[in-house]
């Protein structure tokens, strides 16, 4: 169930032991009713990725996490076709002496579906609930990447030239999480919403580490 207010977001991130400040609990809530990715920025380990990870419990869904890198292409973390069982099907065809369309060589049981085309497709174990995708390190890609991402985030579909286009029946919530390593596009940059996590204060960190390591009190006066 999705959030409706701020404090619920709040109350739903503390049940997965996330405990956020009252800003990243209002951008997160934006971007579930605005339909809009999160682009996160701040230091190595002030818990981007673990937001991602407690709002896909939260919503009783698989996190679905590209990790990016130089040289990461399109294929790589949209779709495949299954090239080897795609093959087996055309030699098992014309062993029965049967000639197979096309339509029957590029069908879903043929696909191999990478994140950012899955987090398009609705969870079959809750349909009516966003998909939750963690696009990692979005500042390790290159340029062209980027530019294809935009085209995907802007719309939430792609073209398959075999089978056609995919929309998203219930857009995802996307993180995009950035560690500075280069300056990203004002375009991909625009079309999300953007919050910046810092260290956590003393007072929050202290309710971090008990939530954790309950007894973490009685150890240190042992």
């Amino acid at each position: 169930m999705l959030p409706t207010s701020i404090d619920q977001t709040l109350s739903l991130l503390e049940k997965q032991q996330y405990f956020a400040d009252r800003e990243t609990a209002t951008v997160l809530y934006l971007a579930l009713r605005m339909q809009r990715p999160l682009f996160l920025e701040g230091e190595p380990g002030v818990g981007k990725t673990a937001l991602a990870q407690a709002m896909a419990r939260a919503l009783g869904t698989r996190l679905l996490r590209l990790q990016c890198y130089e040289g990461l292409d399109a294929a790589s973390a949209l779709y495949e076709w299954d090239y080897p069982r795609q093959i087996m099907a055309l030699r098992l065809a014309e062993a029965r002496g049967e000639r197979p369309e096309q339509q029957s060589l590029y069908h879903d049981d043929y696909l191999l579906k990478r994140p950012l085309l899955e987090a398009l497709l609705p969870d079959p174990a809750a349909p009516n609930v966003p998909r939750v995708l963690l696009i990692d390190e979005i500042d390790r890609a290159d340029e062209p990447f980027e530019a294809f991402l935009l085209e995907v985030l802007s719309e939430y579909q792609v073209s398959i030239p075999e089978i056609g286009t995919i929309k998203a029946t219930v857009p995802p919530l996307v993180f995009l999480t950035s560690n500075n390593m280069r300056e990203m596009g004002d375009a991909l940059k625009r079309r999300c919403l953007h919050l910046f996590i810092p260290l956590p204060e003393e007072r929050l960190e202290r309710r971090i580490v008990a939530a954790r390591v309950p007894d973490i009190e009685e150890r240190l006066n042992r």
